[in-house]
């Protein structure tokens, strides 16, 4: 039996001489970033493949979760070809390169149809055949635009498969010649072209920045500008402005940046999916540095998002609260300007909403506000957003948990003492201590941080003549002493160290037995993120009637 506890402790004190750092002070900050790329894989799939199944012609794109290749034009026949089927290709490739300028346009007309097909649209074997080259050609034929208007739909459709068959339209050299027909007279090549440079755009990074770097975004800002009399002319150009600004890595704000200068006035339009797109193109515009933030923030359009996460549509709330939630990721003066709006009622609401994404991204963004100074908690706790974010800590999706875990603990780590002790008679403790028994490491991480600073505060709280430590109490009587004592095997190096210096610090008197054989340890100079600095400790050693998990 001695020889199991001297063994337990020689692991421990092994453990100890190879400790590496804590999470430094900007790891809530990283995490942040983290879940912000996360939480991006959402519904927007589903609203834009139905915008897909709603239009024929639609073949999926090579892209992941969030590509965006749009449909090619609305009034596309259905099956009913007129007689034309693939088999046709071969000749039609042949009439294109007629010298008779009807046979050529019957020729576009025809092949736009057959890449119009629903299901498994011949883009291949039309790129086989050699005409992508020459349906770009037609582009220039600024005195034909019923030929401009076929081209540029084929090469849409063609645009909307797999990413070889976009590059492909890009290394014809169509993209500098589309964009510069987003200033045709005529409004129906005018929005083929938008549609054609959206498809392009949402395929990938690369070519997004293929059409960045054409200098595509102003001549695109001024059809929205002009297009307020049709109003799918609209929908499809800030669709396609969307697709301008979204993607990792990033493109160059600067690029980016003048959509800045309508968007105020996009949010403001009747049309839903206007402010649906608009939304998400100022998530992506406010996904990044404090300055890009500040750049959306000058633009004036918190309030108004502010205001439409309230909005009665999910498919609005999410890129509303998504926005939201990356303009409180910023410096405290960005934070706050969130705040003076009075953010904080409307994200109550949301965290009791039927879908768990929002729930999520409410949790998200609170914990990003919790994350700011006493003063900001203290409005966090005024406006009563604890309790139900408490009952989302105790949900049963593991997703929305552990997003109300970081709010909690941030609140923890950055709250005064009476913040701390108010969070606790919300009934914190139990629900994050039963986290210390899931799988996630991170989870597991933030749960600790949490259970520290509520100790500290407890110890803090104390007073000359009462030598208790409340919130030690407390932690035990939710179960959580052998859920840490366990923890001091964790593989996780964090985890080890944290429940290590918990038991130490706060419950080493609680079963003498259990740690009198550890030895002493010297932590050196190694920095915890809380603010535990350098002491000795001892390492905690497994008695006979412990079970530990290695």
């Amino acid at each position: 039996m001695a020889t199991s506890v001297s063994s337990s402790a020689a692991r421990v004190a092994e453990r100890m001489r190879s400790f590496k750092k804590g999470i430094d002070a900007d790891e809530t900050r990283r995490r942040r970033e983290d879940t912000t790329v996360q939480i991006r894989k959402s519904r927007r799939e589903e609203r834009l493949n139905q915008r897909r199944r709603m239009i024929p012609a639609v073949a999926d794109s090579a892209m992941n979760v969030e590509a965006m290749q749009s449909p090619s034009s609305p009034d596309v026949p259905m099956r009913s070809l007129n007689g034309v089927s693939v088999s046709d290709l071969p000749k039609i490739a042949a009439m294109i390169q007629s010298l008779d300028p009807m046979e050529q346009s019957n020729a576009v007309s025809k092949l736009r149809r057959l890449l119009s097909l629903e299901n498994n649209p011949p883009i291949q074997e039309v790129i086989n055949l050699g005409v992508v080259p020459l349906l770009v050609e037609f582009l220039k034929q600024h005195d034909r635009p019923e030929v401009q208007f076929e081209a540029a739909w084929a090469l849409t459709n063609i645009a909307s498969g797999t990413t070889e068959h976009t590059e492909v339209v890009i290394s014809c050299g169509a993209v500098e010649l589309l964009c510069g027909l987003l200033l045709s007279p005529n409004e129906d090549v005018c929005e083929q072209a938008v549609w054609a440079l959206g498809n392009i755009s949402g395929d990938s990074p690369q070519c997004r920045d293929s059409v960045l770097n054409a200098g595509a975004m102003m001549p695109l800002l001024a059809v929205l500008r002009r297009s307020s009399g049709k109003i799918t002319i609209l929908r499809n150009a800030t669709w396609t402005l969307s697709n301008f600004c979204r993607g990792k890595p990033r493109p160059e704000f600067a690029l980016v940046s003048p959509a800045l200068k309508l968007l105020p006035h996009l949010i403001y339009s009747p049309d839903e999916e206007v402010i649906t797109d608009a939304c998400w193109t100022l998530s992506y515009l406010s996904d990044g540095t404090t300055d890009a933030v500040q750049a959306v923030i000058d633009a004036g359009v918190c309030s108004r998002v502010v205001d439409l996460v309230g909005h009665t549509l999910a498919s609005i709330q999410t890129p509303a609260l998504r926005t939201i939630g990356n303009v409180v990721t910023g410096n405290e003066q960005q934070t706050q300007l969130m705040l003076d709006l009075a953010v904080l009622p409307r994200l109550v609401p949301l965290l009791k909403h039927e879908k768990k994404l929002i729930r999520k991204e409410a949790c998200w963004a609170i914990s990003n506000i919790t994350a700011g100074t006493p003063s900001q908690i203290q409005e966090v706790i005024d406006a009563n957003v604890i309790p139900p974010l408490l009952f989302q800590l105790m949900s049963t999706e593991f997703d929305v948990r552990k997003e109300a875990a970081w709010a909690i603990s941030n609140a923890t780590s950055g709250g005064t003492t009476e913040q701390i002790k108010y969070l606790v008679q919300q009934g914190c403790i139990p629900p994050l201590v039963k986290l210390l028994d899931v799988q996630d490491p991170r989870v597991i991480n933030v749960s600790l941080d949490a259970l520290e600073n509520i100790l500290r505060a407890g110890e803090a709280d104390m007073s000359i003549t009462d030598t208790e430590n409340r919130m030690a109490r407390f932690i035990e009587e939710a179960d959580g002493i052998e859920l840490i004592q366990n923890l001091q095997f964790h593989q996780e190096e964090d985890i080890y160290e944290k429940s290590v210096r918990i038991i130490r610090d706060y419950f080493e008197g609680e079963d003498e037995e259990d740690f009198d054989v550890a030895p002493d340890m010297d932590y050196g100079s190694h920095q915890f993120t809380f603010g535990v600095g350098s002491e000795a400790a001892s390492t905690a050693a497994a008695a006979d009637h412990l079970r530990f998990n290695f």
